[in-house]
């Protein structure tokens, strides 16, 4: 493995391992400026976004209050329910139950075998929380899923778990098909190898999502070379408002202390307009 950071840069990554990563929360968008004066400043043509279409069930889906306190049998009894809102919300809570046989069964059943891509979505970042051999075991199996939010969450609960221990795993879904997928999986493998991903960032300031090109350029901000400026200079005039505005902030970073700090910056849970887990964005 590679690591292009500087001094204490290890022992920052040693930091990271050991708290949730907020670099991937999509909710945290690096190009989102703070200049947005009115409702028409607010771009809003973010990818695979649908508004309108959920249900009042489904909308209170990630609201777990209703069954707080039910306690762990009642949740995994709920669920193995019919209703996919009581199934989705049942793997939600049990994120928070001790980790127990039963617990790590019941998700890792709901992951991988659930109809519903909600649920599965839900049961894998419920796993992850209890950071089991099988939460990793499951999460692998889930990069192969037919949801591409699925896949996505699968890459967080890889990079949460054990990133060094599954970057090769990750490795396999940086070229995935969709972008939430690339994104996830280029983020991880930046903070294992640093500036030796200034080949892969290049090509992903090019990627056809204006999201990847964002994060992209966010990280490329991280890479000292004449190549990574060149680009980012470019990229200041992307069509993309969030990319441009990330490129240009990337280009006053200083590259080895953007290293140290990735993932560090504080958890902030904005999501862009239009974007909210029940619209199918990962709690990532």
């Amino acid at each position: 493995m590679t690591c292009g950071g500087g001094e204490g840069d290890d022992e920052f990554e040693k930091h990271l391992e050991e708290e949730p990563d907020p670099q991937l929360d999509p909710a945290k968008s690096p190009g989102i400026g703070s200049d947005i004066e009115a409702l028409a400043d607010i771009e809003v043509s973010r990818e695979d976004v649908t508004i309108g279409e959920a249900s009042p069930a489904e909308l209170a889906a990630a609201d777990t209050e209703p069954v707080a306190g039910d306690g762990t049998a009642s949740l995994l009894a709920d669920l193995d329910a019919g209703d996919p809102v009581d199934r989705r919300r049942a793997a939600l809570a049990l994120k928070d139950e001790a980790t127990a046989d039963a617990v790590i069964d019941g998700l890792a059943r709901a992951a991988t075998r659930d109809p519903d891509a909600d649920v599965r979505q839900f049961a894998v970042e419920a796993l992850t929380a209890h950071e089991t051999e099988r939460s990793a075991a499951v999460a692998v199996a889930l990069l192969d899923d037919d949801d591409p939010w699925v896949r996505a969450e699968a890459v967080v609960a890889l990079d949460n778990v054990d990133r060094d221990a599954h970057e090769g795993d990750i490795e396999t879904v940086v070229d995935d098909d969709h972008h939430a997928v690339r994104r996830n999986a280029a983020i991880s493998l930046f903070k294992l190898r640093g500036e030796a991903m200034a080949d892969r960032l290049l090509e992903l300031s090019h990627d056809e999502s204006e999201r990847v090109r964002e994060w992209a350029a966010h990280m490329l901000g991280g890479v000292d070379s004449d190549a990574a400026r060149d680009r980012l200079r470019t990229l200041t005039d992307d069509p993309a408002t969030v990319v441009a505005q990330t490129a240009e902030r990337a280009l006053e970073a200083e590259p080895a202390r953007f290293r140290r700090q990735f993932g560090a910056l504080e958890n902030d849970a904005r999501l862009l307009p239009g974007e909210d887990r029940l619209n199918r964005m990962p709690d990532l």
